[in-house]
This record gives C-alpha cells, sequence and structure tokens, in this order.
C-alpha cells in the first residue's frame, strides 16, 4: 500500500518527539514492501528553528541518515490533492494546521480513495482542548491516539468515528546498544525545557541530584531559558545544546544513567503516556529512572526494566544504587531493552497500523481494483 504521511516535520527533530517515531514507522512499513512518503509545510515552526540554529546542513545530515525516507515540503493544502489522490492510507499528525485538516477531510468526503487517519501524539487535548475540539474530522475513518488514556479523552468528546491506541515506540535499527563506546559520563538526559511544564520536576529529580551526587553529567535540548542554563552550570552540568535525533543513541552509549521527567499533563491528566525517549533509552540498554508516572496501560515493568524515584532523595539513591553496582545496572539494561524488543519496536507499530487499516476495511482504491 502506499502511505502518505501529513506531518508537522519528518527532516526536523528541533522540539518535535513525533519525527522520531514516524522516521522508524515509515522505514518499517518500506522494509514490509509499502511505499511511504512525508508531506511537511515548507515553513513548519521546527524546521524553521533547526536551519536557524544549524543551517542548512541539517537537513542534509538528516537526508544522509535517511537516504531511505521520501519527504517534500508543501505551501498549501491545495497543492496535496495529487498526492492524496495516489495515495492508500493518508494519516494527518495533529500539529497540522486546522485548514488543511479541514481540506483533506473534504478531498475524503468528496469521493477520496484513501482511508484517511488522525494521528494525535500531545497533550493539547488537556492542555488546549478548544484547538483539538475545533478541528473538523467529520470526515476522517478514525482517530489514532498515543495512549489509551488520550482515546477515552477522543471517545468522551464525541471527536472521531473511532478511535484507537496506538503508542509510540522505538526504531532499534537506529537505538540498539553500543557495547564499543567507551564510557566519558555518568549521567545524561536528553529532553527539551519547554515551557514551565516540569521547571520544578527538573530541580527536583535531575538538577539537584546530580549536584549532591557530583555526578558527571550532560544535558542536550533547546528552548533552555537563561535562568535555566545558569541553573545548570550551578550545578556542574555541561549543556551541549541541541542534538540530531539520530545521534542519541551514540551519546546513550557514553554514559552510564539517565533518567526520565515527564512533563506535567502526562502525570496529571493523561496518565500512561511515556515520551518517546523511554522508549529510546530502554532501546539503548542504558539504565533509566524515572521520576513518577503511572504506568496504566503495563506498558513496561517498573522495577525491572527501570526504576522509579518518587521524590529527589529517592532519585538520589537510585541513581547511586545503579552507578555503584554494575550487577543492578546490567539486570536493568537487559530487562528494559527485552521488554522493547518483545513488542515496542517501530516495526510492532507498523504492523499496529497495518491491522487498524485492515478493521476498517481495504482502502477504496484497492476494493476498486
Amino acid at each position: 500500500m502506499r502511505f502518505t504521511f501529513l506531518t508537522h516535520s519528518l527532516v526536523s527533530d528541533w522540539n518535535h518527539g513525533n519525527a522520531h517515531f514516524l522516521r522508524g514507522v515509515m522505514r518499517a512499513l518500506n522494509g514490509m514492501g509499502h511505499e511511504t512518503r512525508a508531506m511537511e509545510p515548507a515553513d513548519g515552526w521546527s524546521r524553521s528553528n533547526l536551519i536557524a540554529e544549524r543551517g542548512e546542513a541539517a537537513v542534509e545530515e538528516f537526508q544522509r541518515d535517511f537516504p531511505d525516507l521520501r519527504t517534500d515540503t508543501y505551501a498549501g493544502a491545495d497543492e496535496l490533492e495529487e498526492v492524496l489522490d495516489g495515495s492508500d492510507v493518508v494519516v494527518v499528525h495533529e500539529w497540522t494546521d486546522p485548514a488543511t485538516v479541514a481540506a483533506v477531510g473534504r478531498v475524503r468526503a468528496r469521493g477520496g480513495r484513501f482511508r484517511l487517519l488522525f494521528h494525535d501524539t500531545h497533550h493539547r487535548v488537556v492542555s488546549a482542548a478548544g484547538e483539538i475540539g475545533a478541528l473538523d474530522l467529520s470526515a476522517y475513518d478514525a482517530v489514532l491516539a498515543f495512549g489509551e488514556s488520550l482515546r477515552e479523552r477522543y471517545l468522551a468528546a464525541g471527536w472521531g468515528a473511532q478511535v484507537f491506541t496506538w503508542h509510540e515506540a522505538a526504531d532499534d535499527s537506529l537505538f540498539h546498544p553500543m557495547p564499543e563506546v567507551e564510557k566519558t559520563g555518568d549521567l545524561i538526559w536528553v529532553g527539551n525545557w519547554g515551557d514551565d511544564e516540569r521547571t520544578t520536576e527538573l530541580s527536583e529529580f535531575l538538577i539537584d541530584p546530580v549536584a549532591d551526587l557530583r555526578l558527571t553529567a550532560t544535558i542536550h535540548g533547546v528552548r533552555y531559558p537563561g535562568a535555566a542554563k545558569a541553573a545548570l552550570a550551578r550545578a556542574g552540568i555541561r549543556y551541549a545544546g541541541s542534538i540530531a535525533n539520530a545521534r542519541v543513541p551514540e551519546a546513550f552509549a557514553r554514559h552510564r544513567v539517565t533518567v526520565h521527567v515527564p512533563r506535567r499533563p502526562y502525570v496529571e491528566a493523561l496518565p500512561g503516556i511515556p515520551t518517546i525517549r523511554v522508549f529510546e533509552a530502554l532501546a539503548c540498554g542504558i539504565p533509566l529512572v524515572c521520576a513518577p508516572w503511572d504506568d496504566a496501560e503495563g506498558l513496561f515493568r517498573p522495577g525491572s526494566d527501570y526504576l522509579t524515584a518518587r521524590d529527589g532523595a529517592q532519585m538520589k539513591r537510585c541513581l547511586t544504587d545503579i552507578l555503584s553496582d554494575p550487577a543492578l545496572a546490567r539486570e536493568l539494561a537487559d530487562s528494559g531493552l527485552a521488554r522493547i524488543r518483545a513488542g515496542h519496536t517501530c516495526r510492532h507499530r507498523a504492523q499496529e497500523l497495518l491491522s487498524i487499516v485492515e478493521s476498517l476495511g481495504q482502502p477504496v482504491r484497492e476494493a476498486a481494483e
């Protein structure tokens, strides 16, 4: 089948974690013999910020890292009709401009011969419910929600004819252990500062423990205000700026432990949804310690795949235990990696997507042919 993904960006992962997952799913579908193509707005904020920060070389780096992925830009919805007409399945990401979301729906409603899916991988259903509720999804065949609690929100609001839970996952062709890489630091954290959604938590579960334990630590990410950078410097943490996601596996390999500090909406309103960094860290075989979050769907095995710290004091104890006990570190790494390989790779998600499409009935084009 021919899949078209309308994404905010495939080229840029600058403050845009969905690009990680979409790249992996497209590669998995390609490997299964399907055709994939991404369409992204030429002036999307992630791509624009990436180029402003790192220049056109960042786009060239993406092309070198992912030569098997096809992506094109568009300036307006009117440029998409030919692409849609040649597709069997179209997946529209929730960061897509609302006018484009509606326009694609109109093409489907006028007899477009493709299955049309809306893909939500964010917390705007609770943090900006008015924006999501205003989207015209009337012609969409189904919604893909990246967690069960998000799916339930869509069902309760009546925002979709059918709603499926479709979790994110790790591209294990990229994210895998690198035992040959020498360890050069204790702790690494890859994440963006954001909009004050976890400022207090980052201090309690990351910055303060690193400072108190005097760990060698590195942080990668974007949107760090001056006050945040100053706090990192006081804690002795090296702030290394943005990093292309394809470089993250090696960065994990150079360190002995990492942490997960979820954004507040995923703790308070949308329990059970981890960020993609949890999948990616476990896939790389690096021991992981999490700030409190409720694995409501049983995706992982807390205590075996990762440790959970209920407060800053326990975070320090967990980090100390891992860094001082190689056997414990190895057990956690092996368990988390096994869990990913058993059910949380992009190949698993590609197969799930195919099953969802099949449950909706054949794309109209295939049925006609």
